[in-house]
């Protein structure tokens, strides 16, 4: 990435937030590379979409303590928790449900195929090495689930060099974390283990109603517990043939809040391999495969109440095929089969599979870049059906690019939609058609001497929306096609340097509404802006990031307004010493100013709190 010397003003207004930013930059770093947004290589300056990357130093430098601490307030993304570590978070991106995020690790789909979600509160964080977020319809790439966007985690792998590290800490609430990680570097083979300890005794998850959330009293403390660990094997071979085998694990027990049942023992795996290898000089081939599980086991008071054990199995063949230095041709297939062991819910079917060919083609010329994909999936539950998306960006200038995109996208539906049924008659509908998106952006990005700046304005539209529908005689409850959705966006990105202070600023402004009733989506805030900055005095490191979201909403079964959560601004701080070149002593101070607030209506959120740890690194 070129040098950057800059010197900025800038005024940004969210709501009631009203920001002045004043930059001078120096900065020098190589430019990431990312393969989520395309399923190939390419830097983050050469993508049509809108991508963020978060390394290790970015996790490390902000001493978040959760996938969702580190994921929330980055343009785009806002999140819901019923409670703290280890209790239901719901992320949204750009305005569109939870389940409208496709997540993999290490290129395996993850997340439950009975609810359509995934468990991000029991993602370790110290298993991760890298995060890409990737904003916008991806469904013409990996099918199912990906209208808000994808994330995909790549879990620890061995660098440059061997090493070990090793991690310690305490804090609020008697939470503790241990984590210790190996890697070694041979010739051409590379091995990472990292295995994992998170415990917290927490607090009372639900502020305890009859009439509403939890719908109980119970004012405990509610505990979690998660042990993970990870691995990961990879060599190259003379022939430019490589072969990467991942694993990752957690298993543990949360306890909540509830009527029927207040503890839950989770297990979170995906593993898999991949291979690649070059038949010619201008194809490359890759073969991967691999298994993900979300498994648990619900209990009330220590007496078993429910399991719902789900299985997705995922093979590819994908084919790179370049053209010149500046086309590169995308064919492949994809299979995936999804499974459900429930008890004593039962289901109609209880697996389903999708076969899927895909296509992409991206072109540069001159000063234009442009990339068609489109993809079929044939779907046993639901048949089959089409995806596409088309990008153009435009360079401006050396330092400036325009960008144009359209895409759709779809939602198929879980397991539950379609063959869920209870002792009460509540069922699912074999009937169901998928959800449809239809998605357009325009966005203008650039690297001046004033800074880095990234600006993007979108709006999508959402039909055939799943919801349960009550029948008003019988009060059964069955799943329907009928709600729709218009989503309409604005996000700006910045960051710079200025007096040694490292800074970044996203903000997001949403309109996310039902069509129907023309209320804003449940659980969205319309407005959001994340602060963060960081400077070294020699081996004193400081950081602050300060976290503002406008009120949100939720609604009964009817459509009413059942609660308003109002907007909250939290300050969180950070530090770090350097004991030695390896050694390193790190402590944060979140919620600094023991803001009270509500992401989902009843149910408490952390307080002031603090955590210290020691960290070890060879380097």
């Amino acid at each position: 990435m070129r040098n950057l010397y800059c010197a900025a003003v800038a005024v940004i207004g969210v709501g009631n937030f009203f920001i002045a930013l004043s930059a001078h930059a120096e900065e020098s770093s190589e430019n990431a590379v990312v393969v989520t947004a395309t399923r190939t290589a390419q830097t983050v300056d050469e993508t049509l979409a809108s991508v963020t990357v978060i390394t290790r130093a970015d996790i490390q430098r902000s001493q978040a303590t959760s996938v969702s601490e580190i994921l929330t307030g980055l343009a785009g993304i806002d999140s819901a928790v019923n409670g703290g570590y280890g209790k239901t978070t719901s992320l949204f991106m750009r305005g569109t449900n939870s389940d409208h995020i496709l997540v993999m690790v290490d290129g395996v789909k993850i997340g439950s195929a009975t609810l359509g979600t995934t468990a991000f509160e029991f993602l370790p964080l110290s298993q991760i090495e890298r995060i890409e977020v990737v904003r916008g319809p991806r469904s013409s790439l990996y099918g199912s689930e990906a209208i808000g966007g994808v994330i995909q985690i790549f879990t620890r792998r061995g660098q440059d060099k061997s090493g070990a590290s090793f991690e310690a800490g305490a804090g609020s609430y008697n939470t503790r974390s241990v984590s210790a990680g190996m890697s070694s570097i041979q010739n051409d083979t590379g091995l990472s283990m990292t295995a994992a300890r998170f415990k917290t005794a927490g607090f009372n998850a639900c502020k305890g109603s009859l009439t509403d959330a939890c719908f109980t009293i119970e004012p405990d403390k509610d505990g979690y517990t998660n042990d993970s660990v990870s691995a990961r094997l990879d060599h190259r071979f003379g022939n430019n043939a490589t072969l990467d085998l991942h694993a990752l694990r957690a298993q543990g027990r949360t306890d909540y809040d509830g009527t029927l049942q207040n503890t839950a023992k989770f297990i979170q795996q995906a593993v898999g391999v991949d291979a690649g290898f070059s038949p010619l000089d201008n194809w490359r081939a890759k073969l991967s495969s691999g298994q993900s599980q979300d498994n648990t086991d619900n209990f009330k008071d220590r007496t078993f109440s429910s399991q719902f054990d789900t299985q997705r199995n995922v093979a590819a063949w994908q084919n790179d095929i370049s053209w010149g230095k500046n086309s590169l041709f995308t064919l492949g297939v994809d299979r995936q089969e999804d499974r459900v062991t429930s008890n004593p819910t039962t289901y109609a079917r209880d697996r389903r599979r999708n076969k899927s060919v895909f296509s992409q083609f991206q072109n540069r010329l001159e000063k234009n870049d442009f990339l068609v994909s489109a993809r079929r999936d044939d779907n046993d539950a639901f048949g089959k059906y089409s995806t596409g998306n088309a990008a153009w960006g435009y360079a401006l200038s050396p330092s400036r690019r325009l960008t144009a995109s359209y895409g759709t996208g779809f939602k198929a539906p879980t397991l539950n939609d379609l063959y869920y049924t209870d002792v009460y008659g509540n069922h699912g509908n074999p009937n169901l058609l998928p959800e449809k998106s239809k998605s357009i952006e325009t966005g203008l990005q650039g690297k001046q001497n004033w800074g880095d700046w990234d600006v993007r304005v979108y709006q999508t539209s959402i039909d055939n929306l799943i919801v349960w529908v009550t029948d008003s005689t019988t009060f059964i409850s069955t799943t329907q096609n009928i709600d729709k959705a218009r989503i309409r966006g604005l996000e700006i990105r910045a960051s710079a340097t200025w007096l040694d202070w490292k800074s970044q600023a996203n903000v997001t402004i949403t309109d996310p509404r039902d069509i129907g009733s023309n209320h804003i989506l449940a659980h969205r805030s319309q407005q959001m802006l994340k602060l963060d900055t960081d400077r070294a005095f020699g081996k004193m490191h400081f950081g602050a990031s300060w976290f503002a979201q406008s009120q949100r909403y939720e609604y009964d079964y009817l459509g009413n307004t059942s609660a308003k959560m109002g907007a909250y601004g939290l300050l969180n701080l950070r530090a770090q010493y350097d004991l030695s070149k390896d050694w390193l002593l790190r402590a944060h101070f979140d919620n600094a100013l023991d803001k009270q607030y509500e992401t989902v209506h009843n149910y408490n959120i952390q307080g002031r709190s603090i955590f210290v740890s020691l960290n070890y690194q060879a380097r």
